[in-house]
């Protein structure tokens, strides 16, 4: 028998496997852990200058393109950050006018839904 440990979607999971030596088909239940508390992952500071509209991801992904520099202004509705996920590219919105503060995220970056990708003044 071999243990493992495997971390999914932040969950963490004690697997124990064991191997069939015999060549014969074998039907056994998997035995799984409960899921252990992920390890906090450190809270990244707010960027100096960050303005107080936060602009967040609404789904988990990678960040595929940043459309907004810092000191551009927004409309609301106009793509700040595009995620690629699943093979598909979703804009993340400015949630209001404003002009961008910071950008909290760079291309290839792999985020959650809800992270604050921008901030806007």
């Amino acid at each position: 028998m071999k243990n493992y440990t495997i971390t999914v979607n932040g969950n963490v999971y004690d697997v124990t496997v064991e191997e069939n030596t015999s060549g014969a088909p074998q039907a056994a239940a998997p035995r799984v852990a409960a899921p252990k508390a992920a390890p906090a992952a450190p809270k990244a500071a707010p960027a100096a200058g960050a303005g107080s509209i936060e602009v967040k991801a609404g789904a988990a992904g990678k960040v595929f393109k940043i459309e907004a520099n810092v000191g551009q202004s927004v409309k609301k509705g106009d793509a700040v950050v595009i995620i690629e996920a699943m093979k598909m590219e979703i804009p993340v919105v400015a949630p209001e006018d404003g002009t961008v503060a910071s950008i909290n995220a760079a291309v290839g970056d792999a985020v959650e839904a809800g992270a604050v990708l921008a901030t806007l003044n």
